[in-house]
């Protein structure tokens, strides 16, 4: 393969040409052939000989058709000469946009035989921007206060070329109030700082005037200024002090919204913007937020939406109190809510005896239920009782469970269902109360033995009536029910 092929062409103006070849397949040509031109050459100008390069004698140019070809074609070749000419613009900035490298990739083509060769047009930066500021003029308010030796950043200067051409330094005009620091960061890019050399007064010196200058690494360098123009402000040596650092109260659930809960005051011993205050929440969950507004001028707080102490017990806030200055200080807001009796007692029927025998003993379960009652405190504290003239009465089990039992006895003859209406009430002020409705039904057991409609019964009887005829007829109920007050007769002794 051998080695490498270096050829130097001569450059027309200000053109600079590298050509770096590498072997081909035969040693007659290279494989890969690199040029090296600034951006920016005229239009014509001679970029290389192709056909030399390639191996190919003038008469070659023509006849085997020697041209190049690219995604967007830039260059093209002279017939007669066999050069590589520059066709069009090439603006680096534009093909390769920030790129530290910026190579064209191109295609020269022979025909008779057809072949393909690899070109790379390496093009190089040349200083054709100058910085540019964002902003012509800066304005900074730098208080009185600021201590020496403090720095304040500026916006860069930017410029699109790269290596040397890009900005690489800035100036200030002398002045005795401020110097100029240049920060450098790791990727090599260039930041202006103020530094303050000499203590600021503003009743001495309302306000100074600079011109910032940016200087690229040209030869020579380019440049651009801005102006600088620096209010010093009266110094905010009083930040806003809290009448408390804590507000505590407690509001009612029941409070109408868009009441006032609290008014937060703060002072400041500064004068005229230093001493106006506004208020702000900070590092206040949004929930509370929507529950509550604050008067950035007053500091009034009042509620936007109804409370309800079963869905949140207390709202913590942060009040933030800042001056004209800046300066600031902030206070906590607690606020409890405070419960009201407004949730009726529930009451839940867990479970239902279907079958309750008349005759049952006194303390036999029928029915278990519970309550509910999302107030807190005495407000949900629930009593249960039943009405009266019920065999039947409340017994607590657990925490809100209940027994209701038999109290008395059951006779299906006399009752056959109660309806017992259970009622729970809390102990709020007026106290809440529901009730409920329960059919029990009783059960009939063979209680009751039959009885004769009449104790005795006197028959007369002709005589000589034939066998099987009726004499008499004698009749018994039984107050049970179904097969219990099924009757059925018998003579169980007789002297006839």
């Amino acid at each position: 393969m051998g080695g490498s092929c270096t050829q130097t062409r001569p450059a027309d103006r200000r053109q600079v040409l590298f050509l770096f070849l590498l072997p081909l397949s035969y040693p007659a040509l290279c494989e890969q052939i690199r040029y090296s031109i600034p951006e920016e050459l005229a239009k014509g100008s001679v970029v290389g000989n192709l056909a030399r390069d390639l191996g190919l004698s003038v008469l070659d140019v023509s006849a085997r058709k020697l041209r190049v070809s690219a995604e967007k074609l830039l260059f093209n070749v002279d017939a007669e000469s066999g050069d590589l000419l520059v066709k069009d613009r090439i603006d680096r900035e534009q093909i390769c946009k920030e790129r530290r490298r910026c190579e064209l990739q191109l295609e020269a083509v022979v025909e008779n035989p057809l072949n393909i060769f690899h070109i790379i047009v390496v093009v190089e930066d040349i200083n054709d921007h100058a910085p540019q500021f964002d902003k012509k003029e800066i304005h900074l308010d730098i208080f009185e206060s600021v201590s020496v030796g403090a720095r304040i950043s500026l916006d860069p200067a930017t410029d699109p070329d790269i290596n040397m051409n890009s900005v690489k330094d800035y100036q200030i005009n002398p002045n005795p109030y401020f110097s100029l620091m240049v920060r450098v960061n790791s990727d090599g890019g260039r930041y202006p700082e103020l530094s303050l050399e000499k203590p600021l007064d503003r009743e001495e010196q309302r306000s100074h005037s600079l011109i910032l200058t940016a200087l690229d690494g040209g030869d020579p360098p380019r440049s651009a200024t801005a102006q600088i123009e620096i209010s010093v402000k009266d110094t905010n040596d009083n930040p806003p002090v809290f009448s408390q650092e804590e507000y505590r109260l407690s509001v009612s659930e029941n409070l109408p919204p868009g009441s006032s809960v609290l008014l937060v005051t703060a002072t400041d011993r500064d004068e005229g913007a230093n001493a106006e205050i506004n208020y702000y929440f900070r590092s206040t969950a949004q929930s509370t937020r929507h529950k509550f507004s604050l008067d950035e001028k007053t500091g009034m707080i009042k509620n936007n939406q109804s409370l309800d102490f079963e869905d949140i017990e207390r709202y913590t806030m942060e009040v933030e109190a800042k001056d004209g200055g800046g300066l600031s200080s902030q206070c906590k807001v607690i606020i409890d809510i405070l419960d009201e009796n407004d949730n009726i007692p529930e009451i839940i029927i867990t479970s239902l005896s279907d079958q309750i025998l008349e005759g049952s003993l006194p303390g036999m379960v029928v029915a278990l239920f519970k309550t509910r009652d999302q107030d807190s405190g005495g407000n949900g504290e629930v009593t249960c009782h039943v009405g009266r003239d019920v065999p039947f009465k409340i017994y607590s089990s657990s925490n809100n469970y209940y027994k209701l039992v038999t109290d008395g006895d059951l006779d299906r003859e006399q009752t056959v269902e109660y309806n017992v209406t259970i009622t729970a009430t809390d102990r709020g002020k007026p106290p809440l109360s529901s009730s409920t409705i329960i059919t029990l039904r009783i059960t009939d057991i063979n209680d009751n033995a039959p009885l004769f409609h009449q104790a005795s019964y006197v028959v007369h009887v002709g005589e000589n009536n034939p066998p099987g005829a009726s004499i008499a007829q004698v009749s018994a109920s039984d107050p049970d029910l179904g097969p219990n007050g099924l009757v059925s007769y018998s003579i169980v002794a007789s002297d006839l």
